[in-house]
């Protein structure tokens, strides 16, 4: 697998990933109100670094394996400019605008419905990671397990809401101009999911662990 990942591709998901779990902590600094000891930070970047490094990567690399599929070449960019917008935003607001680069797919006359799997496939590989992370936060395994837990599961249901929306040149958009039910499943889970995530009884249970 990893002979379909170039040098320069596995360079960009790698920059890609470290700007994103930096907003990522920033961003969860911010949600719990700033009340983190500095003994944790450390602990709360290792954490964004490992679940950033799942959802980000793998959704990333779902399209690309999907596009594959198809017979089309795909690599993963960076933007340089959205991972400055990234960080500062969630330094600024709170908020992670998660579109640290996109992964381009390669080939003539790409069909509609081709595109619109090719783009939903991120999505959905998101939203297996979010119930997986949901799934390890309730197994009662220690405070650090479920800490990682709860958070793979909000990074991973934002990410798939935030790439779901139809605007654009996000998922979202290509998978309604391929298919409305799909995309109408794919963007109420999402949601869903993002708003249980981010609920304030859970930011509780996050507290809590700190």
């Amino acid at each position: 697998m990893l002979e379909r990942i170039p040098r320069r591709e596995r360079i960009d998901l790698v920059i890609a990933w470290l700007a994103i779990a930096v907003a990522f902590t920033i961003a969860g600094f911010n949600l719990l109100g700033g009340g983190i000891q500095p003994a944790f930070a450390l602990i709360a970047f290792l954490v964004s670094l490992l679940t950033v490094g799942v959802g980000f990567v793998l959704h990333e690399l779902a399209h690309k394996f999907t596009a594959l599929h198809f017979g089309y070449w795909a690599e993963f960019r960076k933007d340089n400019q959205m991972l400055l917008i990234a960080v500062v935003l969630a330094a600024i607001a709170g908020v992670v605008f998660a579109a640290p680069g996109a992964t381009v797919v390669y080939g003539d006359r790409i069909g509609r419905r081709e595109n619109g799997l090719i783009s939903a496939s991120g999505p959905a590989t998101s939203l297996v990671l979010a119930l997986g992370f949901l799934i390890l936060a309730v197994i009662p395994l220690g405070p650090l397990i479920q800490y990682i837990g709860l958070r793979g599961f909000q990074i991973n249901a934002m990410i798939a809401a935030f790439n779901m929306l139809p605007v654009s040149v996000l998922d979202g958009r290509k998978v309604l101009a391929w298919n409305a039910a799909v995309f109408a499943v794919l963007i109420v889970a999402a949601f869903a999911l993002t708003y249980v995530a981010l609920a304030p009884g859970v930011l509780g249970q996050l507290s809590s662990i700190f």
